[in-house]
Protein backbone atom coordinates (compact mmCIF):
# COMPACT_ATOMS: atom_id res chain seq x y z
CA UNK A 1 0.00 0.00 0.00
CA UNK A 2 1.50 3.33 -1.13
CA UNK A 3 0.96 6.34 1.10
CA UNK A 4 -0.99 9.09 -0.67
CA UNK A 5 0.47 12.57 -1.07
CA UNK A 6 -1.35 14.54 1.63
CA UNK A 7 -2.26 18.20 1.17
CA UNK A 8 -3.54 20.21 4.12
CA UNK A 9 -6.26 22.68 3.15
CA UNK A 10 -6.80 25.43 5.70
CA UNK A 11 -7.75 29.04 6.26
CA UNK A 12 -9.33 31.32 8.80
CA UNK A 13 -13.06 31.73 9.41
CA UNK A 14 -14.97 32.65 6.23
CA UNK A 15 -11.79 32.52 4.14
CA UNK A 16 -13.12 30.29 1.37
CA UNK A 17 -11.87 26.91 2.58
CA UNK A 18 -15.25 25.23 1.99
CA UNK A 19 -15.39 26.69 -1.52
CA UNK A 20 -11.92 25.33 -2.23
CA UNK A 21 -12.84 21.89 -0.96
CA UNK A 22 -15.99 21.78 -3.09
CA UNK A 23 -14.02 22.88 -6.14
CA UNK A 24 -11.39 20.20 -5.58
CA UNK A 25 -14.09 17.54 -5.21
CA UNK A 26 -15.62 18.68 -8.51
CA UNK A 27 -12.20 18.03 -10.08
CA UNK A 28 -12.21 14.49 -8.70
CA UNK A 29 -10.09 15.05 -5.60
CA UNK A 30 -10.56 13.16 -2.34
CA UNK A 31 -11.27 15.73 0.40
CA UNK A 32 -11.58 14.69 4.03
CA UNK A 33 -13.32 17.59 5.77
CA UNK A 34 -12.96 18.16 9.52
CA UNK A 35 -15.99 20.48 9.61
CA UNK A 36 -18.21 17.79 8.07
CA UNK A 37 -17.00 15.27 10.64
CA UNK A 38 -17.58 17.78 13.46
CA UNK A 39 -21.17 18.32 12.32
CA UNK A 40 -21.72 14.54 12.28
CA UNK A 41 -20.31 14.22 15.80
CA UNK A 42 -22.52 17.01 17.13
CA UNK A 43 -25.73 16.20 15.24
CA UNK A 44 -28.66 14.75 17.20
CA UNK A 45 -27.47 11.39 18.53
CA UNK A 46 -23.87 12.25 17.64
CA UNK A 47 -20.95 10.64 19.45
CA UNK A 48 -19.71 13.92 20.97
CA UNK A 49 -23.03 15.21 22.33
CA UNK A 50 -23.04 13.42 25.71
CA UNK A 51 -19.59 14.76 26.61
CA UNK A 52 -20.45 18.27 25.40
CA UNK A 53 -23.69 18.28 27.39
CA UNK A 54 -21.87 17.05 30.49
CA UNK A 55 -19.23 19.77 30.14
CA UNK A 56 -21.47 22.72 29.24
CA UNK A 57 -24.87 21.84 30.69
CA UNK A 58 -28.38 21.88 29.28
CA UNK A 59 -28.13 25.57 28.37
CA UNK A 60 -26.45 24.72 25.08
CA UNK A 61 -29.14 22.18 24.13
CA UNK A 62 -32.58 22.44 22.55
CA UNK A 63 -33.98 19.17 23.80
CA UNK A 64 -31.73 16.55 22.23
CA UNK A 65 -30.32 18.97 19.64
CA UNK A 66 -27.21 21.10 20.10
CA UNK A 67 -27.85 24.86 20.12
CA UNK A 68 -24.80 25.76 18.06
CA UNK A 69 -25.27 29.51 18.44
CA UNK A 70 -25.44 29.25 22.23
CA UNK A 71 -22.34 27.07 22.34
CA UNK A 72 -20.45 29.39 20.00
CA UNK A 73 -21.38 32.36 22.16
CA UNK A 74 -19.69 30.69 25.11
CA UNK A 75 -16.56 29.18 23.57
CA UNK A 76 -15.57 32.20 21.49
CA UNK A 77 -15.69 34.43 24.57
CA UNK A 78 -13.92 32.16 27.04
CA UNK A 79 -10.62 30.49 26.18
CA UNK A 80 -11.04 27.87 28.90
CA UNK A 81 -14.42 26.81 27.58
CA UNK A 82 -13.04 26.77 24.02
CA UNK A 83 -10.21 24.50 25.12
CA UNK A 84 -12.69 22.25 26.91
CA UNK A 85 -14.70 21.87 23.70
CA UNK A 86 -11.57 21.26 21.64
CA UNK A 87 -10.44 18.59 24.13
CA UNK A 88 -13.69 16.74 23.44
CA UNK A 89 -13.93 17.21 19.68
CA UNK A 90 -10.38 17.22 18.35
CA UNK A 91 -9.44 13.64 19.27
CA UNK A 92 -12.72 12.33 17.83
CA UNK A 93 -12.31 14.34 14.62
CA UNK A 94 -8.69 13.32 14.17
CA UNK A 95 -9.49 9.65 14.77
CA UNK A 96 -12.16 9.69 12.07
CA UNK A 97 -9.92 11.58 9.67
CA UNK A 98 -7.15 9.01 10.11
CA UNK A 99 -9.61 6.17 9.43
CA UNK A 100 -10.75 7.90 6.23
CA UNK A 101 -7.14 8.57 5.24
CA UNK A 102 -6.22 4.92 5.73
CA UNK A 103 -9.23 3.89 3.62
CA UNK A 104 -8.11 6.24 0.84
CA UNK A 105 -4.61 4.77 0.97
CA UNK A 106 -6.02 1.23 0.82
CA UNK A 107 -8.06 2.27 -2.23
CA UNK A 108 -4.88 3.43 -3.97
CA UNK A 109 -5.63 7.16 -3.97
CA UNK A 110 -2.58 9.17 -5.04
CA UNK A 111 -3.55 12.49 -3.46
CA UNK A 112 -5.76 13.27 -0.45
CA UNK A 113 -6.73 16.70 0.87
CA UNK A 114 -7.28 17.19 4.60
CA UNK A 115 -9.54 20.22 5.05
CA UNK A 116 -8.97 21.41 8.62
CA UNK A 117 -9.66 24.95 9.92
CA UNK A 118 -7.25 24.53 12.85
CA UNK A 119 -4.65 22.58 10.88
CA UNK A 120 -1.65 24.32 12.44
CA UNK A 121 -3.23 24.80 15.87
CA UNK A 122 -4.05 21.09 16.18
CA UNK A 123 -0.68 19.92 14.85
CA UNK A 124 -2.28 18.06 11.95
CA UNK A 125 0.03 19.84 9.52
CA UNK A 126 2.60 17.22 10.64
CA UNK A 127 0.64 14.68 8.55
CA UNK A 128 0.84 16.81 5.43
CA UNK A 129 3.35 16.86 2.59
CA UNK A 130 2.14 20.32 1.60
CA UNK A 131 -0.25 22.96 2.98
CA UNK A 132 -2.55 25.19 0.95
CA UNK A 133 -3.84 28.29 2.76
CA UNK A 134 -6.92 30.30 1.79
CA UNK A 135 -6.13 33.90 2.72
CA UNK A 136 -7.92 37.24 2.54
CA UNK A 137 -7.72 40.69 4.10
CA UNK A 138 -8.79 41.12 7.72
CA UNK A 139 -11.57 43.59 6.84
CA UNK A 140 -13.03 41.28 4.19
CA UNK A 141 -12.84 38.31 6.55
CA UNK A 142 -14.87 40.18 9.17
CA UNK A 143 -17.49 41.20 6.60
CA UNK A 144 -17.84 37.66 5.28
CA UNK A 145 -18.06 36.14 8.75
CA UNK A 146 -20.79 38.62 9.72
CA UNK A 147 -22.79 37.90 6.56
CA UNK A 148 -22.35 34.13 6.65
CA UNK A 149 -23.04 33.53 10.34
CA UNK A 150 -25.46 36.44 10.94
CA UNK A 151 -23.29 37.78 13.78
CA UNK A 152 -22.11 41.20 14.91
CA UNK A 153 -18.75 42.71 14.07
CA UNK A 154 -17.61 42.15 17.65
CA UNK A 155 -18.61 38.48 17.49
CA UNK A 156 -16.88 38.04 14.14
CA UNK A 157 -13.65 39.52 15.45
CA UNK A 158 -13.79 37.35 18.57
CA UNK A 159 -14.08 34.21 16.43
CA UNK A 160 -11.27 35.31 14.12
CA UNK A 161 -8.99 36.19 17.02
CA UNK A 162 -9.58 32.75 18.57
CA UNK A 163 -7.47 31.28 15.76
CA UNK A 164 -3.77 31.57 14.93
CA UNK A 165 -3.02 34.99 13.33
CA UNK A 166 -3.11 34.90 9.54
CA UNK A 167 0.44 36.30 9.45
CA UNK A 168 1.72 33.16 11.18
CA UNK A 169 -0.29 30.89 8.90
CA UNK A 170 1.11 32.66 5.84
CA UNK A 171 4.63 31.91 7.06
CA UNK A 172 3.86 28.21 7.53
CA UNK A 173 1.89 27.53 4.35
CA UNK A 174 3.50 26.20 1.18
CA UNK A 175 0.82 27.57 -1.17
CA UNK A 176 -1.19 30.75 -0.55
CA UNK A 177 -4.44 31.35 -2.43
CA UNK A 178 -5.97 34.80 -2.16
CA UNK A 179 -9.73 34.54 -1.85
CA UNK A 180 -10.47 38.27 -1.75
CA UNK A 181 -10.02 38.31 -5.52
CA UNK A 182 -13.00 37.62 -7.83
CA UNK A 183 -14.30 34.08 -7.33
CA UNK A 184 -13.55 32.90 -10.90
CA UNK A 185 -9.88 33.87 -10.37
CA UNK A 186 -9.67 31.80 -7.18
CA UNK A 187 -11.31 28.87 -8.97
CA UNK A 188 -8.84 29.09 -11.85
CA UNK A 189 -5.94 29.21 -9.41
CA UNK A 190 -7.18 26.10 -7.60
CA UNK A 191 -7.72 24.30 -10.91
CA UNK A 192 -4.18 25.07 -12.05
CA UNK A 193 -2.61 24.11 -8.72
CA UNK A 194 -4.47 20.79 -8.66
CA UNK A 195 -3.58 20.00 -12.27
CA UNK A 196 0.10 20.73 -11.61
CA UNK A 197 0.05 18.64 -8.43
CA UNK A 198 -1.47 15.60 -10.17
CA UNK A 199 1.10 15.83 -12.96
CA UNK A 200 3.95 16.12 -10.48
CA UNK A 201 2.77 13.22 -8.33
CA UNK A 202 2.23 11.11 -11.43
CA UNK A 203 5.76 11.86 -12.62
CA UNK A 204 7.21 10.98 -9.21
CA UNK A 205 5.33 7.66 -9.10
CA UNK A 206 6.55 6.81 -12.58
CA UNK A 207 10.22 7.31 -11.62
Amino acid sequence: MVKPYIVGLTGGIASGKTMAGERLRSLGAIVIDADEISRELTAEGGEALPAIRAAFGDGIMNGETLDRKALAGRVFNDINERRALEAILHPMIQRRMIIKLEAAAAAGERVVFLSVPLLFESGMDALCDQVWLMALSADEQVKRAMARDKITEEEAKARIHSQMPIEEKLKRADVRIRTDQPLPHSMQEIDALYSDLIKRIGAQRAD
